[in-house]
């Protein structure tokens, strides 16, 4: 027998040992009721369009769905969409919607989360929430037989008192030092949110300051450069309605990169939605109109020759978001320009889209340009080349471009129920 067929019949002895050794662990097949795959073969097919979702504790946690890959192999399509909440938490929307033989039967489940809940008490509840949806339509097959409903031992109604009245605060801070020989940077940000959220007001505070301080140490030049600014955001909405808001934006900011020592502008807004605000998780067509005034204080003499000055303008903005089993588009358009002189505007556009093109196939992109002609704070006077590298200045463009775009494609089987956490995903 020559080495070739000794090491062909070594192969064939292996590969039968490990197919007996898998079977055997596996175990014989069971029957009656208890056999998990007579029931997990008629389980509902469930697409999970989520990007903040722990898909590996879902499947955990919900064993009695056949979770699939792409929609259009799905029975239940479920759209999990998610908003800043008043509280300071997220309100997170989960969206049921049958289709094939559960074809008319959708529902809407919400959840708020608290801020001081933890990661872990936040997954645990949203997948309460996404099992209280699915078990409508696991009713129907036969899984429901082998679904146990529990319920704690205390539930009582008592009446919520909310010694906050809604207010909800937030502070943080995030300093950052680095050091090598010849470098040192030192970085503080720190932040205030300040907010009051009902279904007829939105009152909103925020405040976020920088300082960054960068140090270049050479043999015979040491060298000092600082970066800050100051920006306060002051926002109060009042409903008017389903489709109708109106408002007051304040703004104040300091920076020596944009050459503010002082700057605010008042702007009263009013905004439209051409569907209620209901459906906002959904699908929105927001326009938000705004006019009003700004007065700047120049740290250094501007390339008009201003120190200070006062200035009245106006700004349209629209805003197009939906969010279907196909994928979700978000589409802005602004625009803004000064009264003293119609030249001196800026608009800009911002787009992100992903959508499923077919059957594992998938689109993402996302495009932000802007046409600028606004830089009326620009100094005066040529920059230096270390403004310039580490732009400490700001800089004289004509516009602004970002662009990208990405595909992904997968294929196999259409089921995807297995969790195995093994060397991590």
């Amino acid at each position: 027998m020559n080495q070739l067929s000794r090491i062909a019949i070594l192969i064939l002895f292996i590969s039968t040992f490990l197919s007996v050794a898998v079977t055997a662990q596996e175990g014989p097949a069971m029957e009656g009721p208890v056999q998990q795959g007579n029931f997990r073969k008629d389980a509902v097919k469930v697409f999970i369009d989520c990007s903040s979702c722990d898909m590996n504790y879902t499947r955990q946690e919900i064993p009695w769905v056949n979770y699939v890959r792409d929609v259009r192999e799905a029975q239940v399509y479920v759209l999990v969409t998610r908003q800043n909440s008043g509280n300071g938490g997220n309100l997170y929307t989960y969206t049921f919607h049958g289709m094939d033989i559960y074809a008319g039967m959708d529902d809407t489940i919400t959840y708020t989360s608290n801020p001081y809940e933890t990661s872990t008490e936040i997954r645990e509840r949203r997948t309460t929430i996404l099992k209280a949806g699915l078990l409508r339509f696991a009713s129907r097959t036969p899984v429901i037989h082998e679904i146990d409903i529990a319920h704690t031992t205390a539930i009582e109604q008592e009446e919520v008192t909310d010694k906050w009245r809604n207010w909800v605060f937030e502070i943080s801070t995030s300093p950052e030092y680095n050091s090598e020989e010849s470098y040192k940077r030192l970085n503080i940000r720190n932040s205030i949110r300040i907010s009051k959220v009902t279904p007829d007001i939105k009152f909103e505070i925020d405040f976020d300051q920088s300082y960054t301080r960068q140090r270049f140490i050479e043999e015979d030049l040491d060298t000092t450069y600082l970066r800050s600014f100051e920006r306060v955001e002051n926002l109060l909405v009042k409903s008017l309605g389903d489709h109708w808001s109106a408002g007051m934006i304040w703004n104040i900011n300091a920076s020596t990169s944009e050459n503010f020592d002082f700057s605010t502008s008042f702007m009263p807004s009013i905004e439209y939605d051409l569907f209620p605000y209901a459906e906002a998780t959904h699908r929105q067509l927001r326009f938000l109109y705004s006019i009003g005034y700004q007065f700047n204080d120049y740290t250094d003499t501007t390339i008009y020759n201003k120190t200070r000055e006062n200035l009245f303008g106006h700004q349209l903005r629209v805003a197009y978001q939906v969010q279907k089993k196909w994928g979700s588009i978000y589409f802005s358009l602004r625009g803004l320009n000064y009264f003293h002189d119609f030249s001196k505007h800026m608009i800009s556009a911002d787009l992100f889209a992903r959508v499923r093109l077919f059957k594992g196939l998938s689109l993402t992109m996302n495009l932000e340009a802007a046409r600028i002609n606004d830089q009326l704070n620009l100094r005066k006077g040529e920059l230096t080349e270390a403004e310039r590298l580490l732009r400490l200045r700001e800089q004289a463009t004509g516009y602004e471009l970002q662009a990208g775009i990405g595909l992904s494609y997968t294929f196999g089987s259409i089921y995807n129920n297995i969790v195995n956490p093994r060397f991590g995903n």
